[in-house]
């Protein structure tokens, strides 16, 4: 695709444009892992290669622009890996942070969705939401059995009252 043509499109059409120009980047971005993972470009023929190309999955990522189909491309010897998305994820870190700060607030699954669909994702469903919600539980509690490094002792002034000598003097 024309990198040309697509900031064509972005000007005609925000949206659109954006969602197109998103899923071109993505599927160049896997296409380069692809061939970093291979070791050898497709159809070139060289002893440095360790995998061959086994043609391409289609995987859905929802964005904060709408649900994007991307070409994910697929090995024979080994499984594909990419940064573009994690192993089982379908949803962009922008929309997780908006569900984390949903559900930090205490807002309901159902609600969640009515939130998520302002950002152009039409269904999410609430096995998602809890999914990404017991993901960020993991996070806070991994956070709060972290060691401390150092101890500190500290006094707040505001609330360091003496006791002892003299009993405090009713009003």
């Amino acid at each position: 695709m024309d990198p040309l043509a697509l900031i064509e499109d972005y000007l005609s059409d925000n949206e659109n444009g954006m969602k197109t120009l998103i899923t071109w980047f993505l599927n160049q971005v896997m296409l380069l892992e692809a061939l970093h993972q291979a070791g050898a470009e497709q159809y070139e023929r060289t002893d440095a290669r360790k995998a061959h190309r086994n043609g391409y999955k289609k995987r859905s990522l929802k964005t904060r622009y709408g649900e994007t189909i991307l070409q994910k491309p697929q090995f024979r010897e080994f499984p594909f890996e990419t940064q573009v998305f994690g192993r089982y994820s379908r949803v962009e870190k922008a929309l997780e942070n908006a569900i984390f700060e949903s559900y930090l607030q205490g807002v309901s699954t159902r609600r969640i969705q009515e939130i998520v669909a302002h950002f152009g994702i039409e269904q999410l469903s609430p096995a998602s939401v809890s999914r990404i919600a017991k993901d960020l539980d993991e996070q806070v509690h991994a956070f709060l059995q972290r060691p401390i490094e150092q101890e500190r002792t500290s006094i707040n002034p505001l609330i360091f009252q003496k006791i002892g000598l003299h009993p405090p003097i009713p009003r």
